[in-house]
């Protein structure tokens, strides 16, 4: 009996950088130069992987990266008929809501990593993993990433079920000087190390129903978990199975940035 996810090898992405001067502006909407840049990942599999017995992702989510010697920057895109959320408090439990999240672990030792979850409402929940769960954790809910920004775009309504949304966008800057607290590497990244950063992504997505004019969840009825590398489990918390992200030291600027768009 084949285990959904055995066998399937963890993803690849290579991560460029931007210089500081040209500037990104963090508002959900990745339209700067270099973004365009940017490759996209692979479109998000249902978090056990292709083969799983769960139907694939019913909405498309990709994600680009850059960085620069102050900042990770993250950006994805998901399709979203339907946007909506309901959490707005900080360091709520944002899954409970349609989220986007990352995962972290920057010196790939699968211990001291990351987790940031956003919703729709630009709601932050940000926590610290000692070791993983089944490694006895802790969690540490009240580890806040300091001087992270982030935004949400929505090309649609939000709350509104009486429209088609066509989807909705999140962009971070993650500060390279928080993240070197566990990093034990070079943080800014040199852009010259082989050993790559492990990262993953994940989006949790509920199945909604509308109730005098009000989304909510459907009673009853589990998450999709999808994911840019696929974890072989119902489970983020397997760093073994987050992706590779090598970090290069070639400054993109507009020029390049149009030469790579015609190359493709």
């Amino acid at each position: 009996m084949q285990i959904p996810g055995q066998g399937q090898v963890p993803r690849w992405y290579v991560c460029r950088r931007v210089p500081v001067k040209d500037g990104i502006v963090v508002d959900g909407r990745m339209d700067e130069a270099a973004w365009k840049s940017a490759d996209w990942t692979e479109d998000f599999v249902d978090i056990e992987g292709t083969d799983s017995p769960r139907p694939a992702p019913r909405f498309a989510t990709r994600v680009k990266m850059l960085w620069d010697e102050e900042y990770l920057y993250v950006g994805a895109w998901m399709d979203e008929p339907h946007v909506w959320g309901t959490l707005t408090e900080y360091d709520q439990i944002v899954f409970h809501d349609n989220d986007f999240e990352i995962f972290i672990d920057p010196n790939g030792d699968t211990e001291e990593y990351y987790e940031i979850e956003i919703n729709a409402l630009n709601n932050i929940f940000d926590l610290f993993l000692v070791k993983t769960y089944i490694n006895g954790g802790p969690a540490l809910h009240d580890w806040d990433l300091k001087g992270m920004k982030h935004a949400v775009w929505i090309d649609g309504t939000l709350n509104d079920p009486t429209d088609i949304d066509k989807g909705w966008s999140v962009e971070f800057a993650l500060p390279w000087s928080h993240l070197a607290v566990c990093a034990r590497r070079s943080c800014p990244p040199t852009g010259l190390e082989q050993e790559p950063w492990r990262i993953n992504f994940s989006r949790v997505q509920w199945q909604h129903e509308i109730v005098n004019g009000h989304y909510q969840k459907i009673p009853d009825t589990p998450e999709d978990n999808w994911v840019w590398s696929p974890q072989s489990a119902v489970n983020m918390h397997l760093p073994e199975h987050w992706g590779n992200v090598v970090f290069k030291n070639v400054i993109v600027n507009e020029a390049m940035a149009d030469q790579l768009r015609n190359a493709r």
